[in-house]
């Protein structure tokens, strides 16, 4: 059984066919229906169109337009609302994503809004090294290149004995090899950035020359079964973060965020058919699911998590370090 998160269009069609060919074929009488189609559950549980008022803004002598912040997954979901969030704060965000048409509307939603920042859009494909290499030369084109938010992640459902191999691969690639080297390929950047002309001691204040922020989950803290490769990337992220800390000297910093369920798109549209695999209601299987086991009454928004981004790479959180922010409703520290 196949579920992805923050990828290309042409992903989730051929994932769901792959799922309903692997599904029907072992309840072949099933004859139960979700009681609400996907338009409905987008409509309850997707996720909320973005506002000025909803994004973050901080004081950080770093934060402008001269400086730039990259982020993967730029087109859907946490990606977009991250590049939507870094703008807000008078950034200049470079969104990758395979989906241009995407990147074109979170580009226009930035001019929408008014922001004082802009979003560039620079398609790419996470699993390609020269696309990779190439993001980060688009970038420097922008500005000064001292943030990278690696947001962009696929998942694949299945149990260790029949998962696919060639979906373990396409997770690494996508979650931590290409985190990897776009860190690799954005130290030069860093390490040549400078302190803003207006506040000398903001290089010190702001933890240095760069930052790394990276989408972890709480499946990177405790695991669920029938995910033995997203469990695996999430923790090995967790590990690429603190030798990011490590290397980084103080001078780059590095940390994860941690969340349990996001009200993105693509979780909305999967609600109906989880429901009709589980025989529940679209909103028992939000309710018994995804927040049974959390001390919290509702997903997060995307947006929430993206001003999360915001905070752990400004001044204000300078000793935020190879450590990690969990906002995951005490699903993985109470019970």
């Amino acid at each position: 059984m196949v579920d992805l998160v923050a990828c290309h269009p042409r992903q989730v069609r051929a994932a769901t066919e792959a799922f309903a060919d692997t599904y029907f074929r072992r309840t072949p009488h099933r004859t139960h229906m979700a009681d609400m189609t996907v338009e409905e559950a987008m409509a309850a549980y997707g996720p909320s169109e973005i506002t000025r008022d909803d994004l973050l803004e901080v004081d950080d002598p770093a934060y402008t337009g001269e400086n730039v912040a990259i982020v993967t997954g730029g087109a859907n979901g946490i990606g977009r609302a991250t590049a939507l969030a870094f703008a807000a704060n008078g950034l200049t965000a470079v969104a990758t994503d395979r989906d241009e048409d995407g990147l074109d509307e979170v580009t226009a939603r930035a001019e929408a809004l008014d922001l004082p920042g802009e979003v560039a859009g620079v398609p790419a494909d996470l699993a390609d090294d020269a696309d990779l290499e190439r993001v980060v030369e688009a970038a420097a084109d922008e500005g000064s290149v001292r943030y990278l938010l690696n947001v962009a992640g696929i998942q694949t459902v299945a149990p260790i004995e029949s998962f696919p191999v060639e979906r373990y691969d396409l997770m690494h690639d996508v979650m931590q090899r290409a985190p990897l080297l776009l860190t690799k390929h954005c130290f030069p950047h860093f390490r040549d950035s400078e302190a803003s002309t207006d506040a000398p001691e903001s290089r010190t204040e702001s933890g240095g020359h760069g930052v790394v922020g990276n989408m972890c989950s709480v499946h990177g803290h405790v695991v669920t079964r029938d995910k033995v490769a997203y469990n695996t990337v999430k923790f090995g992220l967790r590990g690429l973060t603190q030798s990011i800390a490590a290397e980084g000297a103080g001078k780059i910093r590095a940390f994860t965020v941690s969340t349990a369920y996001v009200r993105t798109g693509l979780v909305a549209r999967q609600l109906p058919d989880t429901a009709d695999r589980r025989d529940m209601t679209v909103d028992e299987v939000v309710e018994k699911v995804m927040l049974e086991r959390t001390r919290a009454d509702e997903m997060m928004e995307p947006y929430e998590v993206a001003n999360l981004f915001v905070m752990g790479c400004s001044r204000h959180s300078k000793h935020l370090n190879g450590g990690d922010v969990t906002h995951e409703g005490g699903m993985s520290l109470t019970y």
